[in-house]
């Protein structure tokens, strides 16, 4: 037994020495043993996701991009100009408030990279081009895109992902709320369905789908950063803006494209940035699914949006407002006052009220009021729940138009007369007679297009020649237009104004 200590001892001394001559060989080569501690398993993805039964999943964008993409197109619209129009369309010239929010660098919002053709020879008419992004939203060819990617067009052309080319037309248009609808003779198209945009959450994720800088089939990713976003750009008199407003990457040449969920539905359409340069700064804005749908099923039935009104003005109660007017509390709408035939007015809406909920739905800002309120028509009921001197009580308002009634407008879907942007009527026998008339033809409402841009015409104008030929009726009209191209005439009366009137532009 006293071997066996004997050897132990022995074994435990040179182990010590080897150590200790060890540690002073690392001291006298001045090295450090770091030794590091892995605390988690390795991953082979780096962030994760909740679904719908809350279970922990990768997150992945691809089977969401392969599902949207094919039903996102390039869309380039093209003005020409005449040589006289010509240097008064520079990009110096881009309208004020499109200066103040994105600068001198591009023309209108941000999608429609413009430019303008050189002139080398005398007589070569000069174009602008404009690139952005459509949205398939219907097997039958129809797509939803940006009013200012299409604006003022005169040619239009569709690119899809699979690169097949198509001319488009325009089925209509509403610049208060900056969309547009076009269509493509072709059928059987992919398409993106819509989803409820009340539903979506801020910090959800989201995709943008869309043809930045003409890159085609640019898909980014981000969350939603904030809903009911009035960024003060539209200046249309009935302008709705209750954008969502999102991180994802968007730049020129995305207006008019998809944000999309997780899940391949539509959010809403891509319309607009806040940027100092005019690209990409992390705050981009969607006009949501719920408005783009009741705008697009109305200019698809009637080719105008059917926008139902209140009639007041309102602003969002803060704590400013409140201390004010002596408010107990700092929520909701503010009715500042009534406007004459006001829907409002008539259902009892008093000035001092503030609105709380439309429908049961819960309204904090004036963009979260527009935005409810815009999906309705003339002539439909809503429900406001109102606070009045601290009572709650609830109202219901027949909505109506911006006539001060309750009747649907119509527009005829004839591509000339979307082209000019106006609405026209035979002349009856009557009103002939009246006016010491023959022939005519009424412009009962104008329209964007080339009428409104170019010329001072007012609705009323009764048109008797164009190009000196006799118009008798809408046919005569319409077909006349039709087969031109170049410069046009129109000659008439008013109904309210002696003399006559000249209007030209061209086609």
């Amino acid at each position: 037994m006293s071997k066996n200590y004997i050897y132990s001892g022995l074994i435990a001394l040179v182990v010590s020495l080897s150590c200790f001559a060890a540690v002073n060989q690392f001291q006298k080569a001045d090295k450090i043993v770091k030794i590091e501690h892995v605390t988690k398993s390795p991953a082979t993805k780096a962030v994760y996701n909740l679904d719908g039964a809350k279970s922990i999943v990768p997150l992945d964008f691809s089977q969401t991009a392969e599902e949207v993409i094919d039903a996102v197109v390039h869309i380039k619209s093209t003005h020409l100009y005449d040589n006289q129009q010509s240097s008064r369309y520079q990009r110096h010239n881009t309208p004020d408030p499109f200066k103040d929010f994105f600068g001198d660098e591009f023309n209108r919002f941000f999608g429609p990279q413009m430019r303008i053709r050189p002139q080398p020879n005398r007589g070569q008419t000069p174009y602008r081009v404009g690139s952005g992004s459509g949205v398939i939203v219907s097997d039958e060819g129809y797509i939803v895109t940006n009013n200012h990617v299409i604006a003022d067009s005169d040619d239009i052309e569709v690119t899809l992902h699979d690169n097949r080319t198509y001319k488009a037309t325009v089925i209509g248009i509403d610049p208060t709320t900056d969309l547009a609808v076009i269509q493509i003779k072709e059928k059987n198209l992919p398409s993106i369905p819509f989803v409820d945009s009340d539903k979506i959450k801020i910090g959800e994720w989201v995709l943008a789908v869309g043809n930045p800088f003409s890159l085609n089939s640019t898909i980014t990713a981000g969350i939603v950063s904030a809903k009911g976003r009035n960024i003060n750009i539209l200046k249309e008199q009935y302008a709705v803006e209750n954008f969502i407003q999102t991180d994802a990457a968007i730049n020129p040449g995305n207006s008019g494209g998809a944000l999309v969920n997780l899940d391949g539905g539509l959010v809403g359409i891509n319309t607009a940035i806040s940027s100092p340069t005019g690209s990409y700064s992390g705050y981009g804005f969607a006009v949501p699914a719920n408005i783009v749908s009741k705008v697009m099923e109305d200019l698809i039935e009637y080719g105008v949006v059917q926008r139902g009104i209140l009639g007041i003005t309102i602003r969002t109660v803060d704590g400013n407002l409140a201390k004010e007017k002596e408010l107990t509390k700092v929520h909701g709408i503010y009715v500042d006052s009534l406007m004459e035939n006001s829907a409002a007015k008539e259902a009892g809406i008093l000035k001092g009220d503030v609105i709380t909920k439309v429908n049961g739905i819960v309204v904090n800002t004036t963009p979260e009021l527009q935005g409810l309120i815009a999906r309705h028509r003339p002539g439909e009921i809503v429900d406001l729940t109102i606070n009045r001197k601290d009572k709650e009580k609830v109202i219901s308002v027949t909505l109506n138009n911006n006539h001060g009634d309750t009747t649907l407008d119509s527009k005829e879907n004839i591509e000339i007369l979307n082209v000019i942007g106006a609405e026209i009527k035979d002349l009856s026998e009557e009103e002939a007679a009246q006016l010491d008339l023959d022939n005519g033809v009424e412009i009962t409402k104008l329209y964007p297009g080339k009428l409104r841009k170019y010329t001072q015409i007012r609705e009323g104008f009764i048109v008797t020649h164009i190009d000196g030929k006799k118009i008798k009726s809408k046919k005569d009209f319409i077909d006349i237009l039709e087969k031109k191209k170049g410069g046009i005439m129109l000659e008439g009366v008013y109904n309210d104004i002696p003399g006559e009137y000249y209007y030209a532009f061209g086609i």
